[in-house]
């Protein structure tokens, strides 16, 4: 089967070089952006002023295709695409759990962005705690990495030669 899905808006944000952007919203505390709906999809934006954070849905419109075994940022062991959040997959989906800071019109100004300046928006999805959180999960292979480690390559200080194997 095959989808066809169009942008709904643009999300903007101070990263324009992939190599340079962190790898998830987490490790970019802090970083503000932008989200902007085009017009008609403003009323769909009601009611959400109350959540304090977004799910953003987007494509990775300037990764490369993958294979389906990469070595993930945050270890040097290759692992399954489906096991990581590399953006080098079959089908280049990608999903920034992101701070709503306020709304203004049809701009919503989010912080944590992790997100290159001018990915089209294909969806926004609310955080709902009722939902979301699992206090019973486990994260597989990432539970071994130690939060240094994490930290260091999230903000992708160590991860520039990862990622340019990851494209080959």
């Amino acid at each position: 089967m095959k989808f066809c899905y169009e942008s709904i808006g643009v999300i903007r944000s101070p990263h324009s070089d992939a190599r340079q952007t962190p790898i998830q919203p987490v490790y970019a505390s802090g970083i503000a952006g932008l989200v902007e709906l085009d017009a008609e999809y403003e009323e769909g934006l009601d009611s959400i002023d109350g959540f304090s954070h977004i799910y953003l849905i987007y494509p990775f419109d300037r990764a490369e295709a993958g294979g389906l075994l990469v070595k993930p940022f945050l270890d040097d062991t290759p692992r399954g695409v489906f096991a990581t959040r590399s953006p080098h997959r079959p089908n280049a989906i990608g999903m920034s759990l992101v701070r709503l800071s306020r709304r203004e019109g049809r701009v919503l100004h989010v912080l944590d962005i992790d997100v290159l300046d001018g990915t089209p928006l294909l969806d926004i999805k609310p955080y709902v705690t009722r939902f979301d959180v699992r206090v019973d999960a486990s994260s597989g292979w990432q539970d071994r990495i130690d939060e240094d480690t994490a930290r260091a390559r999230g903000t992708r200080a160590v991860t520039r030669a990862v990622d340019e194997e990851n494209r080959r």
